[in-house]
């Protein structure tokens, strides 16, 4: 954990570490310098999570809709039915990598995002990753369990600044890393509005030298920087380190693993789905997402989609359960996660098109990290 002295002083900066094996995460040491996303509603739930931290890397339970897809969920007591499964997805997690590094990405967008926190960390996660807005309540709700390291996800410098002078004034704290994720190419729900997500200012080559410098230079402290979106191949992974980042963020390649958590269906649409098959679109959530271009899309696009039942509040703003716009998101992720393809959200990362067959967890880590 990069805490400040008693001063009110930050640490010194000891130098860049080379990426790699021993690249330090917190308390953690990361044989792979790899985050895997996540990826909501079951999508990157314990088989995943479990393949990469056994791999060496850090493997991500995505918290949101573990409830609404678990046998916990009686149709009335999704935040409680969300605590057990995530409960349950820890622990499974675990028992695939008894020695790894598991990781809780926590949405800040969601109601239940406090209480999704805490229960990660009493349920012994090692890593919080956070986005979705900005975690600036993040040290308060992991205050009793320092050993957890804290890794806000941004898309600019702006926000990185803010994380830090707010986690500083009032917790005396650092973050352990940064995610920098690129608008333009990550899937997902996107840290831009919606007329910014291909803005240059936001783009990798950008951000994350800002952010690496800011951290270097003005902070004085040695926080790394992992870069995310449309980090695909050992190309994509130089051009990351190259720009200073000492690790990276990947998400979508994963999907089309034997590991991974999505159902057969899901998996196939991503094995289908073409470059010009991927949308960006304004989420019920007040931020924009990608995701393949399906029948389901096609209908909210045009205006044919019926309309669902909102059957939680599930997320602080909601444009659906506010404006009836555009969709039910947690019905649309449930129907994919079931393998309703045609009848459900798929989210992507803009380089979807590029899966091509059902590979192991461990063969996408030993091509990009060999040796």
């Amino acid at each position: 954990m990069a805490c400040m002295d008693a001063a009110g002083n930050l640490p010194k900066s000891s130098g860049p570490e080379p990426a790699g094996p021993a690249l330090k995460l917190g308390r953690y040491s990361l044989r792979v310098p790899l985050i895997q996303g996540g990826m909501g509603v079951r999508i990157s739930a314990s088989g995943l999570a479990g393949a990469v931290a056994a791999a060496g890397g850090v493997g991500t339970i995505a918290t949101v809709g573990l409830g609404q897809a678990s046998s916990y969920y009686d149709g009335t007591n999704l935040f409680d039915a969300n605590v057990k499964a995530l409960a349950d997805e820890l622990r499974e997690a675990r028992k695939i990598a008894p020695d790894g590094v598991i990781s809780a990405n926590c949405m800040v967008a969601l109601t239940d995002y406090d209480t999704l926190v805490r229960a990660a960390v009493e349920n012994g996660v090692d890593i919080v990753t956070s986005g979705a807005g900005l975690p600036l309540a993040l040290p308060e709700l992991t205050r009793d369990r320092p050993e957890v390291a804290l890794v806000p996800i941004v898309s600019s410098l702006k926000a990185a600044r803010v994380v830090v002078r707010n986690w500083g004034r009032k917790h005396k704290r650092l973050p352990d890393a940064f995610i920098v994720e690129e608008p333009a190419s990550a899937g997902g729900h996107l840290g831009a509005k919606l007329e910014d997500v291909d803005k240059p200012e936001f783009k990798l080559e950008k951000v994350v030298p800002e952010v690496v410098e800011y951290l270097r230079e003005d902070v004085k402290a040695d926080v790394p920087v992992f870069a995310a979106g449309g980090i695909w191949d050992k190309e994509d992974v130089a051009r990351a380190f190259s720009l200073g980042a000492r690790g990276v963020q990947m998400a979508t390649r994963f999907v089309c693993t034997h590991e991974c958590d999505a159902p057969a269906a899901f998996k196939e649409a991503y094995l289908k789905a073409r470059e010009e098959d991927v949308v960006v679109f304004m989420s019920p959530a007040g931020l924009p997402g990608r995701a393949v271009r399906n029948a389901f899309m096609r209908a909210v696009e045009d205006g044919t989609r019926p309309p669902d039942r909102c059957f939680a509040n599930c997320l602080a703003y909601c444009s659906y359960q506010t404006e009836h716009q555009p969709f039910c998101i947690a019905t649309a992720l449930v129907n994919a996660q079931r393998g309703e393809v045609d009848n459900g959200l798929i989210f992507c990362g803009a380089k979807v098109h590029r899966s091509s067959e059902i590979v192991h967890v461990r063969d996408i880590i030993d091509e990009l990290f060999p040796g």
